[in-house]
């Protein structure tokens, strides 16, 4: 089989718990994307839709909308949306998930494409499994800040194993909110885990309850300036986050969760993302050229 990493992207990745690739897709490609998100606002009634996408977490919120977003596309606003700006759909919405990959024909052909399948198998995952997908706008003026996270607690295997695929569709700067990421974060690991609460409680909760304390390692966070249609690969451990988007345009980004479905590699019940048993989660070939 041919690989598609180098060993020295191979081992930055493992070192340092990302990686950044430029120039993953090309200029037709971002634009194909980007204009079926847009289209599929476009083409959506949102009247009835109400759930607002936050990541602070006195402000989470796990309505059934959200949990049931596995095998469906969702929308959800941003924070800010209607109560400072009289906004059109497209420029109001936070985020699109969580199914695209598996029900919008674009968005299952760049989310299943050989590449993506040899960069997982490259990192160690042995039955790559596609879990989530997520369009993020970014929206300009008021696209939120992001906490920083680790991707291991939202979509939490034993052992850790997910890897998380991110394309910007913009080119991203400290004024637009690019990422930011903690080089070497990823060695602290994931102790701790956000899932649904035990019946008969309803909503979710994170095991356990505190916050961890990272304000030394926040010290030590970098931008990630990448220009449109890089891929920015994410340990399930890193430590990430974005600022708030300052700027005059929205900057959009597509991206998914790859966890590993081998033997002994277990996805609990209570995760919060949750597919029906007649649709589980689909493998990604690893092959391409």
């Amino acid at each position: 089989m041919v690989n598609y990493l180098t060993q020295e992207q191979v081992d930055f990745y493992h070192e340092n718990g990302y990686l950044v690739i430029n120039n993953f897709w090309d200029d037709e490609t971002v634009a194909k994307v980007r204009n079926q998100a847009l289209e599929l606002v476009n083409s959506t009634d949102l009247k009835s839709v109400t759930s607002v996408f936050s990541t602070k977490e006195n402000m989470r919120t796990a309505d059934d909308y959200f949990l049931n977003s596995g095998r469906e596309i969702r929308y959800f606003w941003e924070e800010k949306a209607n109560k400072e700006h009289q906004l059109s759909p497209t420029e109001a919405i936070n985020k699109i998930g969580h199914g695209l990959h598996d029900l919008d024909p674009i968005f299952e052909s760049v989310s299943y494409e050989g590449r993506v399948g040899s960069i997982c198998s490259e990192l160690g995952l042995s039955k790559p499994l596609l879990a989530q997908s997520m369009y993020i706008f970014k929206q300009a003026r008021i696209g939120g800040y992001v906490c920083p996270h680790q991707d291991g607690a939202f979509l939490y295997t034993e052992p850790q194993s997910c890897v998380g695929f991110w394309w910007p569709l913009d080119d991203c700067s400290q004024r637009n909110g690019c990422l930011f990421a903690v080089p070497r974060s990823h060695l602290l690991g994931v102790h701790r885990r956000f899932r649904r609460r035990d019946l008969p409680n309803e909503g979710t909760e994170f095991v356990p309850l505190e916050s961890p304390d990272w304000s030394s390692e926040l010290t030590s966070a970098i931008p990630l300036e990448t220009p449109k249609g890089s891929l920015v690969l994410i340990h399930s451990a890193l430590i990430h986050y974005s600022n708030e988007n300052l700027s005059e345009t929205a900057r959009h980004a597509y991206s998914i969760h790859v966890v590993d479905g081998r033997p002994g590699v277990h996805y609990p019940a209570d995760n919060w993302l949750q597919r029906p048993p007649e649709h589980p989660f689909r493998e990604i070939s690893n092959r391409f050229g």
